[in-house]
């Protein structure tokens, strides 16, 4: 262990750490509350200062979070949405591989940064997307694809279950994000981009995961749905404009 904590500090310095460790702590935080949140927040901050994080082993953090998500309210876990959801999720991540034979990263990522703007404009002036089957499908697609290009998969989940209860969004991306970033995480390692060092560097994150985890459980049950609601389409934007602005800097 001694060695292998040497290895990893050998990147980066304790304030470099630090800094990567209270990312996550937010981000955990911050989808404990409100379902979505964690890759939204971490990996365009992570993308300009920690590149070596994304996106594998900010993905591998994500795992255990997720499932401590459905474990925590598994009660109103909703077997059609999670269905649905998870589906499109395979699929988008499937396809992610082959988009990026035909398009650059960065063009991907900037169509989908769009998309998700438009859809937090249209949401906020009266636009209702109803969580339909069909709906959850395509969100799942369309994160399947940016979780795979960009590490942050959340937005467009955002946008289809803002009018879910709390509870049942919660517990149930739980179970969507833990087996989608299990298929991302095998897809990583098949093309060699999640290997011993990026699996070091997510076992020295999940300590401040946990933290953020917890603190979540403090507010959580505390939140209004109306106020999860503004939480997701403000993420959801934020996220978007950090994606843009990440490519522009390019």
């Amino acid at each position: 262990m001694d060695a292998a904590w040497g290895q990893f500090i050998a990147g980066f310095s304790w304030l470099e750490y630090l800094c990567m460790g209270l990312m996550v702590l937010i981000g955990a935080a911050m989808q404990g509350i409100g379902g979505v949140g964690y890759a939204m927040f971490c990996a365009p901050l992570a993308a300009i200062f920690f590149p070596a994080l994304v996106p594998g082993p900010l993905l591998a953090v994500g795992t255990p979070l997720a499932m401590l998500a459905y474990l925590r309210e598994r009660e109103a876990l909703s077997g059609r949405v999670a269905a649905a959801t998870l589906v499109g999720r395979i699929i988008g991540t499937g396809a992610a591989a082959a988009l990026l034979v035909f398009f650059s990263a960065s063009m991907l990522s900037v169509l989908f940064a769009a998309l998700i703007l438009i859809a937090v404009l249209l949401s906020s002036i009266g636009w209702r997307v109803e969580p339909s089957t069909c709906n959850l499908s395509i969100a799942g697609v369309a994160s399947g694809i940016m979780g795979t290009i960009t590490a942050a998969g959340g937005p467009p989940f955002a946008i289809a279950m803002q009018h879910l209860p709390p509870p049942t969004m919660r517990s149930t991306l739980g179970v969507v994000f833990f087996a989608g970033t299990i298929v991302s995480l095998v897809a990583l390692a098949w093309i060699g981009r999640m290997g011993p060092q990026e699996w070091l560097y997510c076992v020295v994150l999940v300590p401040w995961m946990l933290v953020g985890f917890l603190i979540s459980t403090r507010f959580a049950q505390r939140i209004s749905k109306a106020l999860v609601r503004q939480w997701l389409l403000g993420t959801a934007s934020i996220s978007a404009l950090v994606i843009l602005a990440k490519v522009g800097l390019q």
